[in-house]
C-alpha cells in the first residue's frame, strides 16, 4: 500500500458517505490523519470505522454557512495543527426536471447545496494553508455542467470550476495548488439519507431516468464509474505525484468531458 499521505492531515466534506466517506478511507490506508465534516451525524461513524491510526475527527456542521465552515477548520486545525489537504466534496443534485419545472427557491437552494460549501470550504481553509506555506485543495464538480434536468446544479458546479481556476491563480506561487475532479455517474449504495425523500413521484422518476440515460450515452464506456475510480483521482490531484498541476479540472466520466 502507497503511503503518499504518511503524516499529512486530510480534512474531507461531505464524508459521510458516498464519493466523501471513500477518499477518507483510502486516504488513511495511505498514512493520513483524517477530519471529516458532514451535516449528517452519520460522519461519526464513518469516522469510528477508520484505522486507529488515522486518529480521524469527526465534525457536524451545515457547510452552506461560512461560520460553520470555519468551526469545522478551525476544530481540525486545533486537533492537528495543520491543514495539508482540503478535499470539498459536499454537493449534489436535489430536484432533477427541466428548467422550467423549477421553483425560484428550489433554484437557489440548489446553488446553496453544490457552490456555497466549496466556497466556504476553501475561505474557511486557505489562512491555514498560507500560514504553513503550502497545501492542496481538491474540488468535486461534476460532467453535469453540460447534461440534462439539472441547470441550477450545473451552474453551480460551473461556479465550482471556476473558483478552481481563479483560486489556483491566486496562490500558485504560495505554494497552494487547486484542483477539481468532474465525476460523471457513479455507482455507489443507496444513499442513507436522500438528498430528496419526496423524489418519488412517477412524473420524478421519469426525469431522473433522463439523466442516467444520457450519462451512459455520453460515456466512451457505456457505464457508471465506481466509488474508488472516483476517489483515486482526487487523491491523485491530493497527492504530491501531482505537484506541478494546478487550476486543471479533471473530468472523470468515461471519457465525458462534461
Amino acid at each position: 500500500m502507497s503511503a503518499r499521505f504518511a503524516g499529512k492531515v486530510v480534512l474531507v466534506t461531505g464524508a459521510a458517505q458516498g464519493i466523501g466517506r471513500r477518499v477518507a478511507e483510502r486516504a488513511a490506508d495511505e498514512g493520513a490523519l483524517l477530519a471529516l465534516v458532514d451535516r449528517s451525524e452519520l460522519v461519526h461513524e464513518a469516522a469510528a470505522a477508520l484505522p486507529a491510526a488515522a486518529q480521524a475527527l469527526a465534525l457536524t456542521a451545515d457547510l452552506e454557512r461560512f461560520d460553520e465552515a470555519e468551526r469545522a477548520a478551525a476544530a481540525a486545525h486545533a486537533r492537528f495543527g495543520r491543514i495539508d489537504v482540503l478535499v470539498n466534496n459536499v454537493g449534489g443534485t436535489i430536484w432533477t426536471r427541466p428548467y422550467e419545472h423549477y421553483a425560484p427557491e428550489q433554484i437557489e437552494a440548489e446553488v446553496r447545496r453544490s457552490l456555497f460549501p466549496t466556497l466556504w470550504g476553501c475561505r474557511a481553509v486557505l489562512p491555514y494553508m498560507l500560514e504553513a506555506g503550502g497545501g492542496a485543495i481538491v474540488n468535486v464538480s461534476s460532467i453535469a455542467t453540460r447534461g440534462v434536468n439539472r441547470v441550477p446544479y450545473g451552474a453551480a458546479k460551473g461556479g465550482v470550476n471556476a473558483l478552481t481556476a481563479c483560486l489556483a491563480f491566486e496562490n500558485g506561487e504560495r505554494g497552494i495548488r487547486v484542483n477539481a475532479v468532474a465525476p460523471g455517474g457513479t455507482d455507489a449504495p443507496p444513499r442513507r439519507i436522500p438528498r430528496n425523500p419526496d423524489a418519488q413521484d412517477a412524473q420524478e422518476r421519469a426525469w431522473y431516468r433522463q439523466i442516467v440515460d444520457q450519462t451512459v450515452a455520453s460515456t466512451h464506456m457505456k457505464r457508471y464509474g465506481t466509488l474508488d475510480e472516483q476517489a483515486a483521482a482526487i487523491l491523485f490531484l491530493a497527492s504530491d505525484e501531482a505537484s506541478y498541476l494546478t487550476g486543471t479540472v479533471l473530468p472523470v466520466g468515461g471519457g465525458d468531458q462534461g
